[in-house]
């Protein structure tokens, strides 16, 4: 009787001895692996390298279980292995649309295709990248509004990185009648602009007034104002035509 409960403490102290020395490896392991990662991201400017290190960390762990089942349990570690392919394959179908979602996101992170701060045009939406995650890309447009894009719906759409000049670009559309001046309507333009809507345009840019064309009714022309990041083009369009509603040197086609 007590040879048996002296083998039974033996076995027990080399099953806690496994147990630790795993233990003791995989934190080792979790350690290591974690600090070359983030390093690796760092080098690569990756902003979020958390889920990769939580499946790294996922893995590791998975593997210090496995190598004590027998061991330490008698358990063969090859059905758990085998049930876990199950299970896996269920859930990878059940969550095709997030496993997609995470690889695109992995791919544009990895690739520097799409950064936060960034002007683009992704499909008919235009507006700045507010947010780069592993699963969606926030774009928030000149309405204020913020469209909230799947990353595996953002990798097989056209994507258009605007460059800073084209980025805040809003035009007000305009005709001049025949017997005008178009210096003087030019100097008129950008002294009306610049008085009411100068602290919406970006500084960088100059007003642009372009004649486009002639008609029946007079010259055509486009007035061409850079916006400022964060301000919308329909408040700013709007004031500039209420300021240069009723001008002398409108086209108007009653009387052309």
């Amino acid at each position: 009787m007590q040879d048996w409960l002296v083998s039974q403490i033996d076995a027990l102290v080399i099953k806690a001895v496994i147990i630790a020395v795993a233990v003791f490896v995989a934190l080792a392991a979790q350690r290591v692996v974690t600090r070359l990662v983030n390093k690796i991201f760092e080098a690569a400017e990756v902003p979020n390298a958390s889920i990769v290190i939580n499946l790294l960390r996922i893995g590791i762990w998975s593997l210090a279980v496995l190598s004590v089942l027998k061991p330490v349990f008698g358990i063969d570690p090859t059905w758990v292995i085998t049930a876990l392919g199950v299970v896996s394959v269920a859930i990878s179908l059940g969550l095709q649309d997030t496993i997609s979602n995470i690889v695109s996101g992995l791919g544009l992170m990895l690739a520097r295709v799409i950064r936060p701060g960034d002007h683009v045009t992704i499909g008919s939406t235009t507006g700045t990248v507010t947010d780069v995650t592993w699963r969606s890309t926030s774009l928030r447009t000149r309405g204020g509004d913020v469209d909230v894009i799947p990353n595996s719906v953002l990798n097989k759409t056209t994507l258009t990185h605007l460059a800073d000049s084209n980025a805040g670009v809003c035009k007000v559309v305009f005709a001049v009648a025949p017997t005008a001046d178009l210096d003087a309507v030019v100097a008129d333009i950008r002294a009306t602009v610049e008085a009411s809507v100068a602290d919406d345009l970006d500084p960088r840019f100059q007003i642009g007034v372009n004649f486009t064309g002639m008609t029946a009714y007079g010259t055509e022309g486009q007035i061409v104002l850079h916006v400022a990041d964060g301000v919308g083009f329909a408040g700013v369009q709007n004031r500039v035509v209420h300021e240069l509603h009723g001008r002398a040197w409108l086209a108007n086609a009653l009387n052309s």
